[in-house]
C-alpha cells in the first residue's frame, strides 16, 4: 500500500519528430535536467527557468505528488545539413528494415538453412543497391556531365572554359565528386550514438542488437561502390578491353566485385587490420581506370553495361529472395496460424520481399529521375542517358497510375461504403452522448479502421505489381526486342513524376538543412526507418533505439533508488515502443520488489496493427504477454477508434453485447483469453489493459485543458483519462482480477 511518502515519476517519451518539450509535458515552458543534447530529459519550468514539479496525481481519494519528466530524442534524426541528407538513403534504409521483417526461425534444420539463405540474399541485395546508386551517379557525373556535356564543341554549358574541357580535367571533374560521395557514405556508416548507460540490448524478450558484422559490411559496401565506378570507367562488365593494362585492371575489378558479393552473402569478416588495405586497393583501381580513360565526344561505352548489369543482378537477387522467403514463412506459420487474422504477420511473413523490391524500385527510380531532370535542365538535347531508363520511366508511370486508381477506389469508394454499410458502430454509441458527435466519430472510425486494415495492402500491392511489371518489361525489351507504342505516354508520366520526385527530394533536403524546424515530414520519415539497427545495409543512419532504451531504463533505476517512488514510462506513437522495450529490460533486471513500482502507459501506439505484424520476430506476442504478466495490470494503453495510427494494444476481437464491450486480450497470469466486459460509464471503456476514449471528448470538465472536434492521433494528454491511466500504471487504483484472470469492471479510485 502507498504510504505518505509515495510519489510518482512519470517519464514521457516523445513520438514522431516535431514534438517539443512543451507539447510533450503539456507545459508552458520546459528546462533540461539531464541528457547529452541528443537525448534530452526535460521538466516543466517555472518563471525563473527552474525545474518545477508536475501536476499532482489524483488517486486513492487524495493527491499524490507527481514529478513529470520528458525524454526527447529527435536530435538524433533531424536537424542540420548532415541529417537532412539522410533522406537520400531511404532505399538503403528500406532494405535494412526488410531484414527486421523476416519471420522468426523455428528450431528446425531446414528453417535454419532457409533463414541463413534469406539473410545472405538480403545482404547481397543491399550491396547491389549501393553499387546501383554509385553506378547511376557515375553515369551522371562521368558520362552525362564529364564525357558528353564537357566535350569540346558540345555547346553544353558554354560558360565553362576550354581548359576544363581537356581530358584530364574532364575526368577529374567527374571522378572527384564520386570519391567524395563514397567517403561520405562510409562516414555515415561509421556514425553511432554514445550511450550514457550500462549494459547492452542483447538477449531477452523485446530486445534488439546491433549486428556484429556491421564493420565488415561497411568495408564491403565501400569497396563495392569503388569497384562499380572503376568498372564503368573500364567499359562495363560486358566489354572486354583490348589494351593489356586495361584488361588486367578489368579482370581484377570483376574479381573484386565477385569477392564482395560472396563475402556479403556468407558474412565473411574482412578483418580489422585488412580493411584499410582493401579500401586503398579499391581506390587504386578507380585511379588507374580514370588515368587510362580517353573519352570521346559521345556517351561512355560502359554506362549501359554497368547500369543494366547491376539492375538485372538486383532483380535476380530479389526474385531469389522472394522464392526462398516463401518456404521460410510457411515453416514459421505454425507459430501464428492459431491467431486471428488481425494479429498475423503481414502477407504471412512474406512482406520483406516486396519491401526489398520497393527499395530497388526507389533506388533505380531516383537515379533515373535525377538523370532525366539534369538532362532536361541542361538544355542540351543531344545528351543521352542509359537506355534502360526508358523502362524505369514506363514502370513508374504505370505504378503511379495504379497507385492513383487504388487510392481512389479505397478512399473515395471503400471508406464511404463501409460508413454507409455499418452506420454508427455500437461502441461509438456507448462512448458518445449526442447524435452530432456520434456522426462525427462514426465517419472517423470508418476511415481509420479501413486504413489500419488495408493501407499496407495498398503499398504492398503496388510494390508487387511494379515488380511483376518490371520483369515483364525486361522480357519485352531484351527477350523480344519490342518497344510498344504505349510506352510513350507512360514514359512521359514517369519522366515527369521521377523528375519531380528527385527535384522535390533535393529541395526538401535543402530546406531541412537551412531551416530544421520545417523538416517535420522529413524527420518523421527518418524516425520510422532509423528505429532499426544496421543489419542488412550499413549505410543507414544510426539506430536511436539502441541509445534511448538503455538510457530510459537507467533513468528509471535512478528514481527507483528512492523506495517511495513509483515510475511510469509513458510513450506516444513510436515512443510507446521505446517504453515497452525499456520496461522489458527492467523486468529482466530488477528484483520483484522494485518491478512492482514500475508501470507503462502507451498512447496512440501502432504496436498491434503495425509493428507486431510487420516485425514478428522482434515483437512476438508471447513476449508481449509475458511483459503484461510481469507488470501485473500496470501496462495501460490509451486508444481511439478514430486514430489511424494507434488502435487497441492489449485486446482484440472486440464486440458489443447488452451495451457492454467484450474482447480477448492479455491476461495478468500470462497468455491470453477473454477479459471481462467494459460497461458504459463516463464514455471511457476500459477493456483489459486498453482504455478506449471517446472522440470527440464529451465536454469540458473544468479541471483539465479541453480540445474540441475529432482529435484522432493528436493530444491524448488532454483527456482526463490520462491521469487515471497513470494512476493505474503506478499501482494506485490497481484493477482487481478474477479467478480466470479476467478483469472485473470495478476500479479504484472510482471515476
Amino acid at each position: 500500500m502507498p504510504g505518505p511518502d509515495t510519489r510518482v515519476v512519470e517519464i514521457r517519451v516523445a513520438g514522431l519528430v516535431g514534438t517539443s518539450g512543451e507539447t510533450l509535458l503539456d507545459a508552458v515552458s520546459t528546462v533540461d535536467v539531464a541528457g547529452d543534447g541528443l537525448g534530452r530529459v526535460v521538466r516543466p519550468a517555472d518563471r525563473l527557468r527552474r525545474p518545477a514539479p508536475g501536476p499532482v496525481l489524483p488517486a486513492l481519494g487524495r493527491s499524490i505528488p507527481r514529478t513529470l519528466e520528458g525524454y526527447l530524442w529527435h536530435g538524433m534524426t533531424s536537424g542540420g545539413a548532415a541529417k537532412a541528407t539522410w533522406a537520400l538513403l531511404f532505399p538503403f534504409s528500406l532494405a535494412n528494415v526488410a531484414f527486421w521483417m523476416l519471420p522468426p526461425v523455428p528450431d528446425r534444420r531446414l528453417a535454419r538453412v532457409l533463414g541463413v539463405v534469406c539473410r545472405g540474399l538480403l545482404r547481397v541485395g543491399a550491396l547491389l543497391l549501393t553499387m546501383l546508386l554509385m553506378g547511376q551517379l557515375a553515369a551522371i557525373a562521368l558520362d552525362l556531365f564529364a564525357a558528353q556535356c564537357l566535350a569540346p564543341g558540345s555547346g553544353c554549358l558554354p560558360a565553362v572554359p576550354d581548359a576544363a574541357r581537356s581530358v584530364p580535367a574532364r575526368i577529374a571533374v567527374g571522378v572527384l565528386p564520386l570519391l567524395a560521395v563514397i567517403f561520405v557514405l562510409h562516414r555515415i556508416s561509421s556514425a553511432t550514438w554514445a550511450v550514457h548507460a550500462d549494459g547492452d540490448l542483447t538477449g531477452g524478450p523485446l530486445r534488439m542488437r546491433a549486428d556484429p558484422e556491421t564493420p565488415a559490411l561497411r568495408c564491403l559496401h565501400t569497396v563495392a561502390a569503388l569497384a562499380s565506378v572503376a568498372l564503368l570507367l573500364l567499359g562495363g562488365p560486358f566489354r572486354v578491353p583490348g589494351d593489356t593494362v586495361d584488361l588486367v585492371t578489368w579482370i581484377v575489378t570483376l574479381a573484386v566485385v565477385l569477392a564482395t558479393v560472396v563475402a556479403a552473402a556468407i558474412g565473411v569478416d574482412t578483418g580489422r587490420f585488412a580493411r584499410p588495405g582493401v579500401l586503398a586497393f579499391a581506390t587504386l583501381l578507380v585511379v588507374v581506370a580514370a588515368v587510362r580513360l580517353r573519352p570521346g565526344t559521345g556517351p561512355l561505352p560502359g554506362t549501359n553495361g554497368v547500369v543494366e548489369g547491376l539492375g538485372a543482378a538486383l532483380v535476380a537477387v530479389t526474385v531469389l529472395f522472394a522464392l526462398f522467403l516463401a518456404p521460410a514463412a510457411l515453416l514459421a506459420r505454425p507459430g501464428w496460424k492459431h491467431k486471428p487474422q488481425r494479429l498475423r504477420p503481414w502477407m504471412g511473413g512474406w512482406a520483406a520481399a516486396p519491401v526489398l523490391a520497393l527499395a530497388g524500385l526507389l533506388g533505380g527510380g531516383f537515379g533515373a529521375g535525377l538523370a532525366e531532370a539534369l538532362r532536361r535542365l541542361s538544355g542540351a538535347g543531344h545528351l543521352r542517358v542509359p537506355d534502360t531508363y526508358l523502362l524505369v520511366t514506363v514502370l513508374w508511370g504505370a505504378g503511379l497510375a495504379l497507385a492513383a486508381v487504388l487510392g481512389v477506389l479505397g478512399f473515395a469508394v471503400a471508406v464511404p461504403m463501409r460508413r454507409l454499410r455499418r452506420g454508427v458502430p455500437e461502441i461509438v454509441e456507448l462512448m458518445e452522448h449526442d447524435r452530432r458527435q456520434e456522426a462525427q466519430a462514426a465517419a472517423a472510425w470508418a476511415r481509420s479502421a479501413w486504413e489500419r486494415r488495408h493501407l499496407h495492402h495498398l503499398a504492398l500491392a503496388v510494390a508487387s505489381a511494379m515488380s511483376a511489371g518490371g520483369a515483364a518489361l525486361l522480357v519485352l525489351r531484351f527477350g523480344f526486342g519490342l518497344v510498344p507504342g504505349w510506352f510513350g505516354p507512360l514514359s512521359a508520366i514517369g519522366v515527369v513524376a521521377l523528375g519531380a520526385l528527385a527535384a522535390g527530394l533535393l529541395r526538401v533536403v535543402y530546406t531541412a538543412a537551412r531551416t530544421p524546424q520545417r523538416s517535420r515530414h522529413l524527420g518523421a520519415l527518418a524516425d520510422l526507418v532509423c528505429f532499426w539497427p544496421r543489419a542488412a545495409h550499413p549505410t543507414v543512419p544510426p539506430c536511436y533505439a539502441l541509445k534511448v532504451v538503455p538510457e530510459l531504463a537507467a533513468r528509471a533505476r535512478e528514481h527507483l533508488a528512492d523506495p517511495g517512488t513509483r515510475v511510469v514510462l509513458s510513450g506516444y506513437n513510436l515512443g510507446s515502443l521505446l517504453t515497452l522495450m525499456a520496461a522489458a529490460r527492467l523486468a529482466a533486471e530488477l528484483p520483484e520488489a522494485d518491478l512492482e513500482r514500475v508501470g507503462v502507459l502507451s498512447a496512440g501506439s501502432p504496436l498491434q496493427w503495425g509493428y507486431q505484424r510487420a516485425f514478428p520476430a522482434l515483437l512476438p506476442q508471447e513476449a508481449l504477454e509475458r511483459l503484461f504478466a510481469d507488470l501485473d495490470g500496470r501496462w495501460r494503453a490509451l486508444c481511439r477508434g478514430t486514430d489511424i495510427f494507434g488502435g487497441g494494444v492489449t485486446t482484440w476481437r472486440h464486440s458489443v453485447a447488452d451495451r457492454r464491450l467484450h474482447g480477448v486480450g492479455f491476461l495478468p497470469g500470462g497468455g491470453h483469453g477473454p477479459v471481462s466486459a467494459a460497461a458504459d460509464g463516463s464514455g471511457v471503456l476500459i477493456l483489459g489493459g486498453d482504455h478506449w476514449l471517446p472522440d470527440p471528448l464529451r465536454g469540458p470538465t473544468g479541471r483539465h485543458r479541453w480540445a474540441p472536434g475529432v482529435l484522432k492521433h493528436q493530444d491524448y494528454v488532454v483527456d482526463a483519462e490520462w491521469d487515471h491511466a497513470v494512476a493505474m500504471a503506478a499501482g494506485l487504483g490497481k484493477p482487481s482480477w478474477g479467478e480466470q484472470g479476467s478483469l472485473f469492471g470495478d476500479f479504484s479510485p472510482k471515476r
